[in-house]
């Protein structure tokens, strides 16, 4: 009898490693995920710091592009008052904000003193590599989910995440049709 007795406590203490194990793996997978939104971030509020000095650049030039000057204005209001929502709603005003940017950039190439102006060269270009962080950040964040959502949808982990609750992530998508369509190029 105490023979069984030994079996029983072995499976129970394996059982039992194993649910910390897999609780710790959706911890940590948590944790990059909420480091990878974190990191978007980072670049989003690089990018929100570097459009006020752009707008001010431009709007010695561009008097007559009001509209424009606004709609930018007004996306990058709207994408901080989402800042702290979740990856859909946040992902749709960076949407707008990123297509808005691309509108100013185009009419600026109306410009030629705005294009020749250093100021603007220098803020293009940043703003240029931030897109880029952006978008890489947003690459990794997207891959953090997978692995996360994937962790949580396969046994036996799925019973894990289940025990203790944990939620699906959510994907930063485009959800503004303009910014899936290709860049139009014109040499005119």
């Amino acid at each position: 009898m105490d023979y069984w007795v030994w079996i029983i406590i072995g499976i129970v203490v394996i059982l039992l490693f194993i649910v910390v194990g897999l609780y710790n793996g959706l911890v940590r997978l948590r944790n990059e995920v909420k480091n990878a939104w974190a990191q978007i971030d980072v670049q989003l509020k690089r990018r929100f710091d570097l459009i006020p000095n752009l707008m001010e650049t431009v709007k010695g030039y561009m008097k007559h592009e009001r509209e424009t000057l606004e709609a930018v204005t007004n996306a990058r209001n709207m994408a901080q008052q989402v800042s702290g929502a979740g990856a859909g709603e946040r992902g749709k005003a960076e949407g707008l904000l990123g297509a808005a940017l691309g509108r100013l950039l185009a009419v600026a190439e109306n410009y030629p003193d705005l294009k020749a102006n250093q100021n603007f060269l220098a803020l293009q270009e940043e703003l240029t590599s931030t897109e880029n962080k952006i978008s890489f950040s947003r690459q990794y964040y997207n891959d953090s989910v997978l692995r996360f959502n994937n962790k949580i949808q396969v046994v036996p982990s799925n019973i894990v995440a289940s025990l203790f609750n944990f939620q699906l992530g959510e994907f930063f998508e485009v959800e503004v049709p303009a910014e899936r369509e290709a860049p139009k190029v014109s040499f005119n």
